[in-house]
C-alpha cells in the first residue's frame, strides 16, 4: 500500500481523489475542513495550507495538490490583490505542499509521484480567466520545471480539466438550464465529473504510468482540441 497525501482532500476533485483511493492505499487528506468520510485507511488534518504549519507525516509515497480557486469577473474589475489571492492558492500552496514532503518522497522505494491541477483556461484565451489563467500557467510552468529536477526518482503531472461539477462551480452550475448549457459548449456534450478526474489521478500515480513526467493532461471534453 502507498500513502497518499491530498492536500485539499474534503470536496470537490480531493474528496473523489480520497473515496477512489481508500480501498487500497493508505490516504492522508489536509483541509481547512473536515471530510465526513471513516474508513481504516484514512486520517485526516485540519489545516490552511497558506498560514498553517503543515503537519509531519513519515511516509509520502504520492502527493496531489487540489485547491483552486474561481475568480471570473472582467480585467478591469479585477485587483492587484485578486490576482495575488488567486496566485498563492492556486501557486504558492503547491509550492509549500511539495517542499515540505519533498523529502519523504525522495525517500519512497513505491515510485513517487506528484499530481497538480491547472484549467483549460490556460490555452483558450477564455474572456474574465485573466487571474486563474495567469495563476494556472505559472502552475504549468513550475510542473514542467519540477518534473525535470527530479527525474527520474519523482514524476510530477499536472491535469487540466474543464468545467467540472464541484462545489467551486456551483455558482455556474446552479440549475438544470445552465447545467445543459455548459454541457452543450462542449464537443462532447458533458462537462467533468471530479470521479472521472480521480481515476486519472489514480492512473498517473500507478505504476501503469511509469512513462508520464511533465505532462499536461487535458480532461477539456473536447473543447480544446476538437473544431465540431
Amino acid at each position: 500500500m502507498k500513502t497518499i497525501v491530498v492536500i485539499g482532500g474534503s470536496k470537490g476533485i480531493g474528496q473523489a481523489v480520497v473515496k477512489e483511493q481508500l480501498a487500497h492505499n493508505n490516504v492522508v487528506s489536509i483541509s481547512r475542513t473536515l471530510n465526513s468520510l471513516e474508513h481504516p485507511n484514512f486520517t485526516q488534518y485540519v489545516c490552511n495550507i497558506l498560514t498553517d504549519e503543515l503537519p509531519v507525516l513519515p511516509n509520502v509515497d504520492a502527493l496531489v495538490y487540489c485547491p483552486g480557486s474561481i475568480n471570473l469577473k472582467p480585467f478591469k474589475r479585477m485587483s492587484v490583490n485578486d490576482f495575488t489571492d488567486d496566485y498563492e492558492i492556486n501557486v504558492l500552496g503547491a509550492v509549500k505542499a511539495v517542499q515540505n514532503y519533498l523529502p519523504q518522497l525522495s525517500e519512497s522505494s513505491k515510485q513517487p509521484s506528484i499530481v497538480l491541477f491547472s484549467s483549460v483556461a490556460v490555452k483558450m484565451g477564455m474572456p474574465f480567466h485573466t487571474s486563474i489563467s495567469a495563476a494556472k500557467g505559472a502552475l504549468e510552468g513550475f510542473a514542467k520545471s519540477l518534473a525535470a529536477e527530479l527525474v527520474p526518482s519523482i514524476r510530477v503531472n499536472c491535469i487540466a480539466p474543464t468545467l467540472t461539477d464541484t462545489d467551486l462551480s456551483s455558482r455556474i452550475l446552479r440549475n438544470d438550464k445552465l447545467k445543459l448549457l455548459h454541457a452543450e459548449r462542449h464537443p462532447l456534450k458533458k462537462y467533468v465529473e471530479p470521479e472521472e478526474v480521480a481515476e486519472m489521478v489514480g492512473f498517473l500515480m500507478s505504476d501503469k504510468a511509469m512513462s508520464f513526467s511533465g505532462q499536461i493532461f487535458e480532461m477539456d471534453c473536447g473543447l480544446i482540441n476538437l473544431k465540431v
